[in-house]
């Protein structure tokens, strides 16, 4: 197990804040390069080419590409993050991991600056390099969240740090959307150095507001490592393997959670793609969309952090599914831009509140008394990136094969179908108090 951490007060305010703040610094990654300013950028054709072209030798089109990208850098993270957890409790290397990855995903994220249609291939590895550090850096993050709160503050601490993310990247955003709206105004000719200079700004964001994490949460275990930590590693996930596999609740929940996660993740990451390309979505219309999403986003998260705390975390997570479920089905019919809208108000509701009670209630299962905390979150995290590939690989794959958006929407029904069936079994007790 997992070396003595420094001693840290339970739900001391500053420690709590400073946490958040990474939500904060990197979620400027998920909205400006995942959703908003890098898809609009990148399915340009004046930067993809439209129609069928060649990446690689491979055949594909630029939505496609898109998908595929992300399928590629949620495998490496996939395949990465049992050994690099396992690895951070037994050497306590936490921290270490953490900087590490926020250093090559903001880094990546400068490198975008180069990316134009000379450079695709610069522009796809850079994104993937990007996503790689993103994820890989969020592992690390939740699994401080047991070592900083008592089990009834999970759900509110989980919420803080989605909403301080929402806050931070749409601050991010706006700034970057008067560059790039109002180019003239900062002496550029056209919107392409304002767009590709934003890159560079999330990078800077990224690294630069993750100090205040790193430097307010507990340190490492200054221990040394020796030549079996990968052994000692896998080690570790296998202990954690064995208590999964005969905890009922544990498992069943991660399996719900796999399925809806392949619903949610790929709507986040392909909504604003499917407004370009199916509704015709211009600079404009998608900053509204974007606006739409993260604004109702933060009211989300407390919003189910409240009714988790009402009536529970079960009932919680089945009203939001019920509710992703009906969006899909809206989004397969959606032919006006306004019904988008709508449908973009309803993600926004259900998008914070259904990563935050997840996070939380995952917290809730894990036994009492756990030191291991990243090498439990790595099954809760790798299965959420494997179920982004299932997600992205099957929405770009049917993309591709059928030749548009919609047909792909029902698959993610499907998913959405099968979590909801699956957490009707998972008992959660209610949290104890301090």
């Amino acid at each position: 197990m997992e070396p003595s951490q420094n001693a840290i007060k339970l739900n001391d305010k500053r420690t709590i804040n400073a946490w958040a703040m990474f939500d904060w610094a990197n979620s400027s990654y998920a909205l400006v390069i995942a959703v908003a300013i890098f898809p609009l950028y990148f399915n340009n054709a004046s930067v993809t080419p439209d129609g069928i072209f060649h990446f690689l030798g491979i055949p594909v089109t630029r939505t496609s590409l898109f998908s595929f990208s992300l399928t590629f850098a949620y495998i490496i993270i996939a395949a990465a993050l049992p050994i690099l957890s396992g690895i951070a409790d037994y050497g306590g290397k936490k921290m270490h991991f953490m900087k590490l990855f926020t250093t090559m995903g903001s880094l990546a994220c400068i490198s975008l600056v180069f990316f134009t249609q000379d450079t695709i291939i610069l522009g796809v590895f850079g994104f993937v390099i990007a996503t790689v550090g993103f994820a890989g850096g969020q592992i690390f993050y939740n699994s401080f969240l047991p070592l900083i709160a008592t089990e009834d503050q999970f759900d509110k601490v989980s919420a803080k740090g989605f909403s301080y993310g929402y806050i931070g990247s749409v601050l991010l955003l706006i700034v970057n959307l008067i560059m790039i709206q109002k180019h003239d105004w900062f002496g550029f000719a056209s919107e392409e150095w304002p767009i590709r200079i934003s890159f560079v700004m999330v990078g800077l964001w990224w690294i630069g507001f993750a100090q205040i994490t790193f430097s307010r949460l507990p340190k490492d275990v200054n221990q040394k490592l020796n030549s079996k930590i990968f052994s000692k590693g896998f080690e570790e996930l296998k202990k954690v393997w064995n208590i999964v596999k005969n905890h009922r609740d544990i498992k069943r929940f991660l399996g719900s959670f796999f399925f809806y996660s392949a619903g949610v993740q790929t709507v986040l990451f392909l909504a604003s793609t499917f407004a370009t390309d199916e509704l015709k979505f211009g600079a404009t219309d998608l900053i509204i969309l974007i606006l739409i999403l993260q604004l109702v986003a933060i009211a989300g998260a407390y919003l189910f952090a409240h009714l988790s705390d009402w009536k529970g975390n079960k009932i919680s997570i089945i009203t939001m599914l019920f509710i992703w479920i009906s969006i899909c089905v809206l989004a397969f019919f959606v032919t006006e831009k306004i019904q988008f809208y709508l449908i973009a108000a309803l993600v926004g509701l259900v998008m914070g509140g259904i990563q935050s009670v997840s996070r939380s209630t995952y917290s809730k299962l894990i036994p009492p008394g756990t030191k291991d905390t990243a090498s439990f979150f790595s099954f809760y995290d790798v299965l959420e990136k494997v179920a982004i590939v299932l997600g992205t690989f099957s929405f770009g794959f049917i993309d591709q094969m059928m030749g548009g958006m919609r047909n792909s929407i029902l698959a993610l029904i499907v998913y959405f179908v099968l979590g909801l069936l699956i957490i009707f079994t998972v008992q959660i007790k209610p949290a104890k108090t301090a």
